[in-house]
């Protein structure tokens, strides 16, 4: 059988070797290099000596019944090894999805978006299956199209989804609506009679692309025992494993699953892509398949930040307190559910902000449409919710004659708020403390190319950015600050797996830490050689291939793998140690000298730097004997909201992050140049205080694309996607982006592993209501939809 052969690329151990680098260092990450210099192996560049290569037909309409598919033309094909339909489909489930299984894995009696799946082909080469699915013919009756609220919602409104019978539907007013969840909190009309100041306004966020750079791939093996081996890059293996064997009609021992290098996932990954085609076409062909999405179709194959319509009321005293908020979020989640159930919850508890609101009424809602589906993306509901919260404490603020930044310390939530869940805020909230850090920050000199004479403009903050050098160019600040949760909420049992071996290999104690996390670029493996060497005294520390093989890690994603796994790898050091030194104990006793300066190495939780007595009398004490442990950690339980009020402790933790952007506006060209986005943060506990830079600015820089270039458009009439390309479709180069000077905080969260808070998504909230401020000062004008476009700064 294929299982058999060798397969060249698969992920190997990766051994951390420091002379230091416990919790607090900043230590290198291991792959750095690697992948800076192109050496690193990602899920594309895996290879097999007999593998086919499988693609993917998609439809080419976005609503409409499949009258019938002819694949004889595609089978005549030479070089082609099967085509499969959804009447090819093992027996049994054959849909799949991470909340709500309505994903069909093929389209079956109508396709709902623009480039859903239809059909597969397994051919020799990869330009043989393009042209072999080129030739499969579809024939398509178009449907009426669903593409906002009112076609969705209207009483005769056709629907996305017939017969539905998840749990959310009995919640739901239409069953269009995929979720839908109110928060009530007081009494906000009787608050809104106590207003001196009412600012109301309607904001429309545009649909975030993830933009990874690592297009989707993998490789299905199939194997002797009827199963197969599936070397993916995901973002959540166990999920992905829970999803694809009920539809290969195997049982989950196997589907044996192996994180490949994975070229960044933002969210992108967490629902299935190419997983299940390829175990298909392996299974059916008897031959290892690869399957490698181009950039055109990864634009298809994974799901989108959801767009959104906002409306907001808030009302404030003549001294500036609020005194209500009123909302309606409207997210659109396109075809299929993903992850809307969550981002709604989300966006809805996390509706107010970082403020103190006692009177609340709120109300948020996920679409069914033929729009292109949407799920998780960084910042997960907080994003779209945050740019419309903050627009409005700026209106509000100018309304009442305050200074922006003095107004929002002056309604900061703290530690003991209580947020409109009912739930209080049981860690520290540094709010006004990260605004007063922007705030107090030197701003950098106005028209620096004149400033700077003789200078490089290209080694200037924003460099070459979007902007000219005129006389109408014209300086712009804005402040914003978000609130974002940690980990998985409203009830969902948020744990990981770790294993841990300590041994002693050529004379040296070695730590061995095996998860199934996902490193996805957040750099979750250099912190667990980290945490290995600050608990068990180690220099060395191997890091096992993430599989599935070893228990769970849930997902890389809500800014919660350092929190659960990283708790879960120094849960198992900790039981490790305790284990030798139960073998310290009967091997020497407690009066043994190198039994001595063992224990006082392993109980003190030291990193050895020098290399010396300490690590060799380890070594002695471990000789021919080894130990290994798994086990799991998880945060407190949370609950789901109450479907009516909304109300319910149902996060975890707690991250913040404060901005402020400098922008320079060329107001006759509509051209913006983001000069500097000053960030500050509390992490909680900086692990790695280089890493936790890194993912700040690199957070804030997606907040900034989204804010002035970022947008999927979809044409309101085909609902088909128009921009499916890096051509089109817009991102920030390291030509656009600003200096981002950032002020991290560390203030323990007493229940959190060293106390560390989940950091990597705040900032994407942040960033994006403060460029916008920032132009609107520049400009004058009210801008309440993203990205900011040259139109909207000309009116032209």
């Amino acid at each position: 059988m294929a299982g058999t052969k060798t397969t060249t690329g698969a992920p190997t151990d990766v051994t951390q070797k420091h002379n230091k680098g416990g919790i607090g260092e900043s230590t290198l990450r291991p792959d750095g290099t690697l992948k800076v210099t192109g050496e690193f192996a990602y899920s594309s560049d895996m290879w097999h000596e007999d593998m086919l290569w499988g693609q993917t037909l998609r439809s080419t309409v976005a609503h409409a019944e499949i009258v019938s598919i002819d694949t004889v033309e595609a089978l005549k094909t030479p070089g082609v090894y099967a085509v499969l339909t959804y009447d090819d489909l093992p027996a049994g489930m054959k849909n799949y999805g991470l909340e709500i299984q309505d994903t069909p894995v093929l389209a079956h009696g109508k396709v709902r978006h623009h480039g859903e799946p239809v059909a597969l082909v397994a051919a020799d080469h990869p330009e043989t299956a393009r042209r072999a699915a080129a030739k499969i013919v579809v024939e398509y009756k178009e449907l009426p199209l669903i593409t906002d609220e009112a076609s969705a919602t209207a009483p005769d409104a056709v629907l996305v989804h017939e017969g539905r019978t998840d749990e959310y539907i009995e919640h739901v007013p239409h069953p269009n609506i995929v979720h839908n969840q109110p928060i009530i909190r007081g009494n906000a009309e009787e608050a809104a009679k106590k207003a001196d100041f009412v600012v109301k306004g309607e904001y429309t966020f545009g649909m975030q692309d993830q933009a990874f750079l690592g297009p989707e791939s993998g490789l299905a093996v199939p194997a002797e025992d009827g199963g197969v081996d599936l070397y993916v890059a995901t973002q959540w293996l166990h999920s992905d494993l829970e999803q694809i064997a009920p539809v290969l009609g195997l049982p989950e021992e196997k589907v044996r699953m192996t994180l490949s290098g994975v070229g960044g996932a933002f969210g992108g990954r967490e629902d299935i892509s190419m997983q299940i085609h390829a175990c298909l076409l392996a299974l059916r062909t008897g031959k290892p398949v690869k399957i490698v999405y181009n950039r055109f179709e990864s634009f298809f194959g994974h799901v989108h930040r959801h767009p959104a319509k906002l409306y907001y009321e808030h009302g404030a005293t003549k001294d500036g307190k609020l005194t209500h908020m009123k909302c309606k979020i409207v997210l659109d989640g396109g075809a299929y559910a993903s992850a809307s159930p969550a981002v709604v919850g989300n966006a809805s508890s996390l509706s107010v902000g970082p403020y103190v609101i006692d009177d609340v009424d709120i109300e948020a809602i996920a679409l069914y449409s033929n729009n292109p589906p949407c799920g998780a993306m960084r910042g997960f509901g907080a994003v779209q919710a945050c740019f419309a919260y903050e627009a409005q404490m700026d209106k509000l603020a100018d309304k009442v004659g305050m200074d922006r930044v003095e107004f929002r310390q002056l309604n900061a939530m703290e530690q003991g708020t209580l947020l409109p869940t009912g739930q209080p805020v049981d860690s520290p909230a540094p709010v006004a403390e990260i605004l007063r850090r922007v705030k107090a920050r030197p701003l950098p000199p106005e028209r620096q190319w004149e400033s700077s004479e003789g200078a490089d403009v290209r080694a200037l903050p924003g460099g070459l950015s979007n902007t000219t050098h005129g006389e109408g160019v014209v300086r712009g600040v804005g402040y914003a600050v978000g609130i974002k949760n940690v980990g998985f909420s409203e009830g969902f049992d948020d744990y990981s797996t770790a294993k841990v071996r300590m041994e002693v290999i050529n004379g040296e104690p070695v730590a061995t830490v095996h998860t199934a996390m996902a490193e996805v670029g957040q750099g979750g493996i250099t912190v667990h050689a980290q945490i290995a060497r600050t608990e068990l005294g180690v220099q060395q520390v191997t890091i096992h291939p993430a599989d599935t093989q070893v228990g769970s890690a849930g997902s890389t994603s809500a800014s919660r793998q350092t929190y659960v796994t990283g708790g879960a790898v120094k849960n198992s050091c900790e039981l490790v140690r305790e284990k030798v030194l139960e073998i310290g104990r009967r091997k020497f006793g407690s009066y043994h000298p190198a039994w001595a300066t063992a224990e006082l190495l392993l109980e003190g939780g030291k990193v050895v730097t020098d290399g010396g007595e300490a690590l060799a009398d380890l070594a002695e004490l471990l000789e021919g004997e080894s130990v290994e442990i798994e086990a799991e950690w998880r945060h407190r339980p949370t609950v789901a909201f109450d479907k009516k009020t909304g109300q319910g402790n149902g996060h975890v933790q707690y991250s913040f992050a404060a901005h402020r952007a400098v922008v320079e506006v060329d107001t006759e060209l509509g051209l913006v140049k983001v000069i500097e986005l000053a960030t500050a943060q509390d992490v909680g506990k900086a692990l790695n205080p280089l890493s936790v830079v890194g993912q700040i600015q690199g957070g804030t820089t997606q907040g900034l694309g989204v804010a002035v270039m970022e947008e999927i458009i979809v044409d309101p009439k085909t609902a088909k996607v128009r921009n499916p390309s890096f051509t089109d479709y817009l991102i920030p180069t390291i030509l656009d982006t600003p200096t981002i000077p950032v002020d991290v905080l560390e203030l323990a969260d007493p229940n959190a592993p060293y106390g560390l808070r989940g950091m990597g998504e705040a900032p994407t909230l942040s960033s994006t209501p403060a460029v916008l401020a920032a132009i609107r000062n520049a400009t004058g004008l009210e801008l309440n939809k993203t990205p900011v476009r040259p139109e909207h700064l000309t009116g032209t």
